[in-house]
């Protein structure tokens, strides 16, 4: 059964986009479908403008996901991420999983550093011959080190343009609540997978959770992130971007498998 490459789910969530509208919003005829459909597109548009336009904020997401098993049987594995960014040029993400496993990744403009805690070992990648940003260093974290990284697209500032092209259909959903907020919920769909959106309303159109079917995966598993404690005005000092190894850590190259949960017995996304 092939493994779950989870270090581009929100890559393909939104480069690739994707989610089919529940029943009751593609019934109507064209003009309803049509309308539904802008009316969607402009809450994702808004939501994608705001965020690439922040320069800075901070926000925990619990996440959880499928992974199917040779067996045919969905496990859900999961992790808490705590992400501050500040643009143009600095980024932490903190990772604790389920099972306990601390680690995480940090970006001060430079030096790309990832750790893992329990193993007691990190990797770095410096950038000082070429010093770049956020957008930068996340595409190099994915594509040339290849390293998982779950919500990237998240804090890349290209995210209208990657929401555009990738959607294909899209439908107005309904007005909803998520942990007591009001939100606008729509549904997208694109080649690989669907998703859906709930967006907070009001004058911060914050993501308050999604949802990934990935549609051309045997089992059609799912990928899902709660938002919470956004802060677009965090106290981000220099030193919270500068990774200080602890006692005994040992540097090694960087390895897909390096962050991983270990002695799951399951068989686990990347």
């Amino acid at each position: 059964m092939k493994r779950i490459k989870l270090g581009m789910l929100f890559a393909w969530v939104l480069t690739l986009l994707l989610v089919g509208a529940p029943l009751h919003a593609q019934e109507g005829g064209t003009a309803d479908m049509e309308k539904s459909g802008e009316q969607a597109m402009a809450v994702a548009k808004r939501m994608a403008e705001f965020l690439s336009k922040a320069q800075s904020f901070s926000v925990t997401v619990d996440t959880g996901f499928d992974v199917v098993q040779d067996s045919g049987q969905k496990i859900e594995f999961g992790e808490i991420r705590n992400i501050v960014l500040r643009r143009p040029d600095h980024l932490r993400i903190d990772e604790t999983k389920r099972n306990g496993v601390k680690g995480g990744m940090m970006f001060d403009g430079k030096d790309l550093v990832v750790f893992n805690l329990k193993a007691n070992v990190y990797a770095t990648d410096a950038r000082t011959d070429k010093p770049g940003t956020v957008d930068e260093a996340i595409a190099h974290f994915i594509n040339d080190l290849d390293m998982r990284l779950p919500l990237a697209e998240l804090v890349d500032s290209n995210l209208p343009k990657m929401l555009e092209a990738g959607v294909r259909e899209a439908a107005y959903v309904e007005q909803s609540q998520i942990a007591g907020v009001p939100c606008d919920h729509i549904a997208l769909r694109g080649k690989k997978a669907d998703l859906q959106l709930w967006v907070a309303q009001g004058d911060q159109p914050l993501p308050c959770r999604l949802v990934i079917t990935y549609t051309r995966e045997d089992g059609r598993p799912q990928y899902w992130a709660q938002f919470s404690d956004w802060n677009l005005s965090p106290k981000a000092p220099n030193s919270l971007f500068v990774f200080t190894p602890p006692k005994g850590a040992v540097k090694i190259a960087f390895s897909p498998r390096m962050i991983q949960p270990v002695g799951t017995g399951m068989k686990e996304g990347k």
